[in-house]
């Protein structure tokens, strides 16, 4: 490889990412407690294909991962407003158990979808269940939650072109 051809394959190879690059990261995602919510290793292994700037991953996600070179490694801190927003509490709500149709016995934790009158499909959660009444939350389980990810740029294979 001649010097110059050396020269554009090393500016390309530690350009930062930017809008309209896809790229590939390895992340581990930790709450406040340092409990682990998601990491890249636990799908196949493989790690996070994306469109930086596209919307297809939170904000605050987007956000840390422009400007990062290949073979970076940084600690990302998101807010909830920048991540599945702040927890409200009009998405929970206590149904009559009698009115449910379900086949199994409704438990904490469990995750059900309910069909809104659009016809679309939005997941709940059982948090509260009575002898009369069960409750429903369609918060996101991660809203509310202040996220720190350990992201680590694999590849960006726009700049690979």
């Amino acid at each position: 490889m001649s010097e110059q051809a050396q020269h554009s394959y090393d500016a390309i190879m530690t350009e930062q990412a930017k809008n309209g690059d896809t790229v590939l990261v390895h992340y581990v995602g930790r709450l406040d407690d340092g409990q682990v919510f998601d990491s890249s290793r636990d799908h196949d292994g493989e790690p996070l294909e994306f469109e930086v700037g596209a919307e297809q991953v939170i904000a605050g996600f987007d956000a840390g991962v422009r400007g990062m070179s290949v073979g970076e490694t940084k600690r990302i801190e998101i807010e909830p407003d920048d991540a599945y927003g702040p927890r409200q509490e009009t998405l929970a709500q206590s149904v009559p158990r009698d009115g449910m149709n379900l086949s199994v016995e409704p438990q904490i934790g469990m995750i059900l979808n309910m069909q809104l009158p659009d016809g679309n499909q939005i997941p709940v959660t059982i948090t509260d269940v009575t002898d009369t009444q069960v409750t429903l939350d369609a918060n996101h389980p991660l809203a509310g939650q202040r996220l720190t990810f350990e992201v680590e740029l694999v590849e960006n294979k726009t700049q690979k072109q």
